[in-house]
């Protein structure tokens, strides 16, 4: 089985967020990248199902060079080959198309994406992609079982679960529960030595513009001190709903 995996190069959850140049622009220094954890499951569960299938996986990415060294990360867990479209992507239309026109002459049984990338939690990439792509697409996928060209996926549902059968090929949106965190994959030296001879094909953008520009981000005001009142003293909570919180 032919599995893909789409893989973004986002900064660590620990990571202190700056901007630059009035707010326009996202300020890397001192940031370590990581790969985006939606997708680091995705890859997990690849690598489990190629382990119970046979196969291959290949990581994709749309990125300028930075972003090799997270790909490497995802060759030593187990992927094995990469693929990086050289193009600064700006926006998720530019990112879906990149990858589609990839897969339209290197099709896959099996393409994964993680259900949003937690930078700018867009969550659009993995629908675009399967319309693109004329496929299947379920996206909060946290259940997927193969056998055969059948598959058996679950994903969590406003106060439920649903369960979906679907055949081969299709597009998912993984995210926690498609795989258990103790369950992830921590390079070891063997694969990160391996990892270096590992193909990492970089092919040209096929010339599509961004739809979208960033003007400026704005960081959200810090939190205020949490005041207590006593559970008696009505009083004073009224006017501070009225006068501070403004909600009344």
């Amino acid at each position: 089985m032919n599995i893909v995996v789409c893989i973004s190069s986002v900064p660590d959850t620990t990571a202190k967020i700056n901007f630059t140049d009035n707010g326009s622009k996202f300020d890397t220094s001192g940031i370590q990248f990581v790969i985006n954890p939606y997708d680091e499951f995705g890859l997990t569960k690849a690598m489990m199902l190629k382990e119970a299938m046979g196969g291959k996986i290949t990581v994709i990415t749309v990125g300028d060079a930075t972003v090799e060294p997270v790909i490497r990360k995802a060759l030593a867990i187990g992927a094995d080959d990469a693929v990086r479209i050289n193009m600064n992507a700006k926006d998720s239309y530019s990112t879906a198309i990149e990858i589609a026109n990839y897969l339209k002459t290197n099709p896959a049984d099996l393409i994964i994406t993680g259900r949003e990338s937690i930078d700018y939690n867009g969550g659009a990439v993995g629908g675009m992609l399967a319309e693109m792509l004329d496929l299947p697409f379920i996206n909060g996928c946290n259940g997927l079982d193969i056998s055969g060209n059948t598959a058996k996926i679950s994903r969590e549902i406003d106060g439920g679960k649903e369960n979906i059968s679907a055949n081969l090929p299709f597009v998912i949106g993984g995210q926690k529960g498609l795989v258990q965190e103790s369950e992830l994959r921590i390079p070891n030296m063997r694969g990160i030595m391996q990892a270096r001879t590992k193909p990492l094909q970089v092919i040209e953008s096929s010339n599509n513009e961004n739809l979208t520009a960033s003007i400026s981000f704005i960081k959200p005001s810090e939190k205020g001190a949490c005041k207590l009142v006593a559970s008696d003293n009505v009083a004073e909570l009224v006017s501070l709903l009225h006068n501070e919180a403004k909600v009344i």
